[in-house]
């Protein structure tokens, strides 16, 4: 699903982009006025995710998400019917752009650990994913 997240729900859209999902986040893009966020979820054919009533109200295929905590959030996405498992190489979990993956004997940044494999890279931002801790630590949290 291609989704686009409000101002309230930056945390919501690094995890639906590490379970591979086209997640927009509205910040990324200088949209912050009820009127832009809608327009561009419609001009883009997004699913709007927003903890605002008025504007999901106002908003076709738009999702409202009532809840400030990121976990009871994931819990109503999966209760909408949202995917929410990890999906690893395929988005970006700081800009959404597409991943690919790096070649084993490729060099790396200092950052990324010698003895990790899979690795891949934003093409968009270039920054470099793997899967560790914090990959763990999203796992757990989409065990409901």
């Amino acid at each position: 699903m291609r989704f686009l997240l409000d101002a309230m729900l930056g945390d919501l859209a690094r995890i639906l982009r590490m379970c591979g999902h086209d997640a927009a986040y509205c910040l990324d893009r200088d949209v912050e006025a009820d009127d832009d966020v809608r327009a561009l979820a419609l001009d883009e054919g997004r699913v709007l995710l927003t903890r605002d009533e008025q504007l999901a109200a106002r908003t076709p295929d738009s999702i409202l998400v009532r809840s400030k905590d990121t976990d009871e959030q994931l819990r109503e996405l999966r209760d909408a019917g949202v995917s929410l498992e990890l999906a690893a190489g395929e988005r970006c979990g700081a800009c959404n752009g597409r991943l690919e993956r790096v070649a084993s004997d490729a060099p790396r940044p200092e950052y990324v650990p010698d003895d990790v494999s899979p690795v891949w890279r934003c093409r968009d931002c270039g920054q470099w994913f793997w899967q560790g801790s914090h990959w763990d630590d999203v796992r757990t949290r989409l065990r409901f």
